[in-house]
């Protein structure tokens, strides 16, 4: 398979290298602290692995292996630049999505299927009425709210979203590393097993004694992959401010759970 190709981009996978979290926070304090401009080289290199297998996921979509490797890499190195070192989240765990995140806009932005510029237009308003309506009740909007909110047909935006959406194979892998991949199915719950059962309960629960402010700021920064400054400058406050609410709220979800 294409993907599979042992040189991408002009970097030979084979022998990309694995660094262990220990070493990705010691790289990171230095490109914090001292600017270290060769730390960063180091983690970028230590992390290649990390992008290619998230565009793994998007094998046998006929996309260019390399165009997707490189916007990969912009996604990591916004999370390298990004990555608050003092809290308690592995690195990867922040840059997949980021990376994701960067490919699919990549792949918005450059999708074969065309969506007409009028559908694509009331996509992007409804997102963005959308934003407006969540920051002002502090609470997510129904359909006919974001219509009102935009003068829009109900239908027409139901449409327009549904069209700039991509669907997601259950057997596209989201994770790899040392051999072990986890796929999309993987990710979805059993609901005969218990554990998994109590285990959500536990994390809604701890989810629901945040703040909505709190969750406004987790939504955004790990459903959305959107950096601590993108954060900070949607909800009016300081890129400061977010880094501590953030830290307090998986704080509280941690004693929670």
């Amino acid at each position: 398979m294409y993907f599979n190709k042992v040189e991408i981009s002009g970097v030979n996978t084979a022998n990309l290298k694995v660094l262990k979290e220990a070493e990705k926070i010691r790289l990171l304090k230095l490109i914090k602290e001292n600017g270290d401009m060769q730390a960063r080289e180091e983690l970028i290199n230590g992390n290649l692995r990390l992008v290619l297998s998230v565009i793994q996921r998007f094998a046998g979509r006929g996309e260019n292996p390399d165009d997707l490797f490189q916007v990969g890499c912009i996604g990591l190195i916004k999370a390298i630049d990004n990555f608050d070192v003092s809290l308690n989240v592995k690195f990867s765990t922040y840059a997949v999505p980021m990376i994701l995140g960067e490919v699919k806009r990549y792949l918005r932005d450059n999708n074969q299927i065309r969506v007409s510029r009028s559908l694509r237009d009331l996509a992007y308003r409804a997102m963005q009425a959308k934003e407006k309506l969540i920051n002002e009740k502090q609470a997510e909007p129904s359909v006919d709210e974001i219509a009102k909110e935009i003068d829009a047909k109900r239908e027409d935006i139901v449409l327009a979203l549904e069209a700039i959406s991509e669907p997601v194979s259950l057997y596209e892998p989201v994770f790899s590393e040392s051999g072990d991949t986890i796929y999309v199915m993987d990710q979805l719950g059993d609901n005969n097993d218990d554990n998994n059962w109590l285990d959500e309960i536990a994390l809604k629960e701890a989810i629901n004694h945040l703040g909505q402010r709190e969750k406004k700021i987790l939504s955004l920064r790990f459903f959305q992959g959107k950096t601590q400054v993108e954060v900070a400058q949607e909800i009016g406050i300081s890129q400061a401010q977010v880094s501590r609410l953030e830290k307090g709220a998986l704080n509280k979800i941690k004693r929670k759970i």
